[in-house]
């Protein structure tokens, strides 16, 4: 059996009066993540691990933020057919860790929700996809609650 593993990591600033998109669902905060798409950071990160653990460029190659075509998508649709190049090439999920970096809203609350949406999203189990939380001890952009960063950890195995 082949297995490969990706590293996945995206930053969005966070600005007043947006909506707050996070793992596929939408949470009520006084500023939301600015993007072309919109800017669901924790699943730009999964998508950029899927496409490096396949060996099939990043998540800008595929959905540039140059294209109308991306203008303002819901990141569930990136993310479902990332989820298909990687079939295509003959790869399935076994597994994702992901970590959020934001100090403010907590999403603690918000996780089991978030995982229920990416299994859906993915079509694997929500026993597969691992998602924590963290702050930055306010220091640096996290921290002054001016961005969010994501990171994600895959691996996936060959079909």
């Amino acid at each position: 059996m082949k297995i490969r593993v990706g590293f996945g990591f995206d930053v969005h600033p966070l600005v007043k009066n947006l909506p707050f998109t996070l793992g596929g669902i939408q949470i009520l905060h006084n500023k939301g993540a600015l993007g072309h798409s919109d800017a669901d950071t924790l699943i730009h990160a999964i998508c950029d691990a899927l496409l490096g653990a396949a060996n099939l460029g990043d998540i800008g190659q595929h959905f540039p933020d140059t294209s109308a075509e991306f203008k303002g998508i819901d990141s569930k649709i990136l993310l479902r057919r990332t989820v298909q190049l990687i079939n295509e090439k003959g790869y399935s999920i076994s597994n994702i860790d992901s970590t959020v970096c934001l100090q403010r809203p907590k999403i603690k609350p918000f996780i089991s929700r978030m995982k229920e949406t990416l299994a859906q999203t993915m079509e694997i189990s929500e026993d597969d996809i691992s998602i924590k939380a963290t702050t930055t001890e306010k220091l640096g952009f996290v921290g002054r609650e001016e961005g969010i960063a994501a990171y994600a950890t895959v691996l996936i195995v060959k079909n």
